[in-house]
């Protein structure tokens, strides 16, 4: 966990910005929320706050931005956030007690091992130093890929870095290959012309991976019902106003809309009724314990949980219902 604090010192002097999107204080209880730069983490944030979602549940909205899930889930454990957004990457710390999943979000397909040019198989990576953010779903897809080819970790030269470290090394030479996502992989394709997709999340269809957001391991019942329920509803504008979605998440992340709609291309969304009948027909809860059986075969959890100890499925169903 020691690259995850270095990591978190250098977000708390980079990256973790504090994007106000309310002007006024006292419009209601203040909430802090975490997210990721891509269109999965910023989507609905940028819609709450466009949609005036936040203020019909009395809440004033403190966002700002991180460079991975596990990263949240420190500054969640420390105080220092009320919610964040997850890939299924960070499943794990919630699933080990760090944390509580209070609504399931989309399924995501944007992650990628990379190569240099020339290199075109995992096997091509063997002895080669591969940048990874340890714990995130980077990490996760880097894992699949070496297994399914019959490989192991021990067969690369697997180095811990953040995900702005990775772009920066695989652009200078300094790695060979990297487990990382989209947007960044366009950034990456941007400096480093012919850069090889090894293997992608899209080629696991027996997996799901699910990203959501996140509470503190403690949950006040009241205060996560009205955040549960601002998201459900930005979800649905989301699912009835694709193209609109796309352009409100370009102008939180402060990005072209054409980059931003490539990386919507990788996510699957769902609607809310649809998400509350796979809450209560098991489905979530078989996504979550495939991550969790995943877990388990990397060390990352010594047993599966059930996912009814740390997803508030509960309470996504009963703020639906309101």
């Amino acid at each position: 966990m020691r690259s995850l604090r270095r990591a978190l010192t250098a977000a708390t002097a980079a990256t973790v910005l504090a994007l106000s999107v309310t002007a006024c204080s006292g419009d209601g209880t203040t909430v802090r929320f975490g997210y990721i730069s891509d269109y999965n983490g910023a989507s609905l944030l940028a819609i709450a706050n466009k949609q005036g979602l936040w203020k019909k549940q009395g809440l004033t909205p403190e966002i700002k931005v991180f460079t991975n899930g596990p990263l949240q889930i420190q500054a969640l454990g420390a105080g220092d956030l009320d919610f964040g957004y997850i890939g299924p990457g960070a499943m794990w710390l919630p699933a080990s007690g760090k944390a509580k999943v209070v609504a399931i979000n989309t399924l995501a397909y944007a992650d990628r091992v990379i190569g240099r040019p020339g290199i075109s198989t995992m096997q091509d990576l063997k002895g080669k130093k591969v940048g990874v953010p340890e714990g995130t779903s980077g990490d996760m897809v880097l894992n699949l890929a070496l297994k399914k080819a019959g490989m192991t970790v021990q067969d690369i030269q697997k180095v811990p870095m953040d995900p702005a470290t990775i772009v920066s090394a695989f652009s200078a030479g300094q790695i060979d290959g990297a487990g990382i996502w989209y947007p960044l992989i366009d950034t990456i394709k941007q400096k480093v012309p012919g850069v090889v997709e090894v293997a992608s999340t899209r080629e696991f269809p027996e997996n799901s991976f699910p990203t959501a957001f996140v509470g503190g391991a403690k949950v006040d019942q009241e205060l996560t019902g009205k955040v549960i329920k601002v998201l459900q509803e930005a979800n649905d504008w989301r699912a009835a106003h694709p193209d609109e979605a796309i352009t409100e998440a370009a102008t939180l992340l402060k990005l072209d809309p054409a980059k931003v709609k490539a990386d919507a291309a990788n996510v699957q969304t769902m609607t809310t009724a649809d998400l509350v009948a796979k809450t209560k027909d098991g489905t979530v809860a078989k996504w979550l314990n495939s991550l969790g059986d995943f877990f388990v075969g990397t060390g990352q959890l010594k047993s599966r949980p059930d996912p009814a100890t740390y997803y508030t499925g509960d309470l996504y169903e009963k703020a639906f219902s309101k």
